[in-house]
């Protein structure tokens, strides 16, 4: 569930939430976003935010955007965050030329930079959670980062495979079986093991972040009409089935496949906690359509929390004061919900015989 801000005031007692974020493309709208974001107090109240970057470049956007009542603190490690404060943690030094509206090689150097600071401090456990701002994945790509963007990276590092890409609007959420690679390899990398895999991560998922004790999940299947029993391709047949057969058999309440049109045509989805997708598009187009400004897209399957707007780096509007934030504070906010809810699920599912006896040990020791 994606927060109603007038319910996201920490209560006093309670430690606040430290959310780190990523700056995206210094050249796109990631900066403007995020000023935008939390530009308005009541969002300090909700979090301590930690911006990855540099006062330099916080300073330009901020002057672009003629945001002079914006203000920031800046702190050497996540550890002196102050709360109620914009925390920033200055990353780098040098200048940088920053061309508003370009891709450039420098915005993805330091959009990586920026991201892999973050990442760093998410391992250590110095920020909650990780917000980032867009990338163009034209200038991040490189043998020095070889990832197709962000979650892939982020599955590597943490993941160790489980990571999926879910996008979430409140009670609709769309996962994705395969991501970003092209729609000439979708087919030859779908396969049973690869969408049981993905099945297992979302009703995870769906239990420890959206507290869905047993989620209905439904499954597209990648053909149109799909594959109309084998007519127009057979992989509904071969490989969709039999993986939601067997994620039925492990007690996974999975249904499918769908033809994806009628599917969304119809509003099924609302009969569903979660629908996975076959390819990025497949899911994406509808969701995009139906939340655009509200969407977030979420990092589901891995141990730590990273949310991030559902769009781009919208070089066509970066620096004209046109971009609208509400995906990003929506991000903001489903961060701040996942921290609390797995906090929540980790308690309620703890061994309470465990947890006497460490008891009992901390006491005689």
């Amino acid at each position: 569930m994606i927060p109603n801000p007038q319910n996201t005031t920490q209560a006093p007692s309670q430690k606040p939430i430290i959310i780190g974020i990523s700056q995206g493309d210094i050249n796109g709208i990631g900066l403007e976003v995020i000023i935008k974001t939390f530009a308005e107090p009541a969002m300090l109240e909700l979090c301590t935010p930690v911006l990855f970057s540099s006062g330099k470049t916080l300073s330009y956007h901020k002057k672009t955007l003629q945001h002079e009542n914006f203000n920031y603190n800046t702190i050497q490690s996540p550890e002196n965050a102050m709360p109620r404060k914009f925390n920033l943690v200055n990353i780098y030094s040098e200048e940088v030329n920053i061309e508003l509206g370009r891709l450039t090689a420098s915005g993805g150097v330091y959009a990586i930079k920026s991201f892999e600071a973050a990442c760093e401090a998410l391992y250590k456990n110095k920020i909650d959670a990780l917000v980032t701002a867009p990338i163009h994945k034209n200038n991040t790509n490189s043998e020095a980062f070889p990832y197709a963007g962000h979650t892939s990276y982020l599955d590597e590092k943490f993941g160790k495979g489980n990571a999926i890409m879910m996008l979430v609007a409140g009670d609709l959420k769309v996962a994705l079986c395969t991501e970003h690679i092209p729609i000439s390899s979708v087919a030859a990398t779908i396969t049973q093991e690869r969408i049981l895999k993905k099945l297992k991560s979302l009703v995870s998922s769906l239990k420890q972040d959206f507290s869905i004790n047993k989620p209905r999940i439904a499954v597209l299947g990648l053909n149109p009409h799909a594959g109309d029993s084998g007519t127009i391709g057979e992989e509904e047949q071969k490989i969709i089935t039999p993986a939601v057969n067997a994620a039925i058999q492990e007690g996974i309440l999975a249904y499918g496949p769908y033809p994806a049109d009628g599917f969304f045509g119809a509003l099924m989805f609302k009969k569903f906690d979660a629908v996975l997708a076959m390819y990025h598009d497949q899911g994406l187009i509808p969701f995009k359509y139906m939340a655009f400004d509200a969407g977030v897209n979420y990092t589901a399957g891995l141990p730590v929390i990273r949310t991030s707007p559902d769009h781009g780096t919208a070089f066509d509007i970066a620096g004209k004061n046109q971009a609208n934030e509400q995906s990003f504070r929506n991000a903001v906010y489903l961060a701040c919900d996942l921290v609390r809810t797995r906090k929540n699920y980790k308690q309620a599912t703890a061994n309470p015989l465990k947890a006497m006896a460490v008891n009992a040990n901390q006491r005689d020791e």
